[in-house]
């Protein structure tokens, strides 16, 4: 008996606390998110960002940070405070099956992006480090206002926080009206 209960508890702890992840039951947590982000992960509203096609970790770390209070936001904190760990692992594989892709608008050169910020948004704003988020047609508001949030460590993050502290407000709007120009593709999972 002793050694089913070693077993079993052996079993939880390897796994880590990871929960199964349904796409179904996420696509239904998203409805709280779709006013929002949309149902697809598309903003509808300029001071949300587009979370379709993050990755799964980057969803659920934001959303756990909501939730803890570690970053906070008048409605983010709200919604994520009601969620259990099942629901945020759900609505992040959702979100995160939705294939994202950009592409820079015509002509643009893209030896032309924003030298501190390919390395891990990529050029067309289509992140290519596990912990970036996607940038491509954020609206350039929505950037700005992360941007200066890092720059005055309202957010913080180890990366970010370096990088925005000695940004100027004419590159800061340099950067964000370059990610914003990219055009977003979205295709859903299926």
């Amino acid at each position: 008996m002793k050694g089913l209960i070693a077993l079993a508890l052996g079993g939880v702890f390897l796994a880590g606390g990871a929960f199964a992840q349904d796409l179904e039951a996420g696509r239904k947590v998203a409805g709280l998110c779709r006013v929002c982000h949309g149902l697809q992960g598309v903003a509808q509203v300029p001071i949300a960002p587009h979370i379709s096609g993050e990755p799964v970790s980057y969803i659920t770390r934001q959303l756990e940070a909501f939730r803890s209070g570690a970053r906070e936001h008048e409605m983010m904190t709200v919604v994520a405070r009601g969620l259990t760990d099942q629901q945020i692992a759900d609505v992040a594989a959702w979100y995160s099956a939705h294939a994202a892709s950009a592409s820079l608008p015509a002509g643009a050169d893209p030896d032309a992006a924003p030298s501190l910020c390919v390395n891990c948004h990529g050029a067309n704003g289509i992140a290519v480090a596990e912990d970036a988020p996607n940038l491509a047609n954020e609206t350039n508001i929505y950037i700005a206002t992360q941007l200066k949030a890092f720059r005055t460590g309202q957010r913080t993050h180890e990366i970010m926080s370096e990088i925005a502290a000695d940004l100027t407000d004419e590159e800061i709007r340099a950067y964000a009206d370059w990610y914003a120009a990219a055009r977003l593709e979205v295709q859903e999972p299926g």
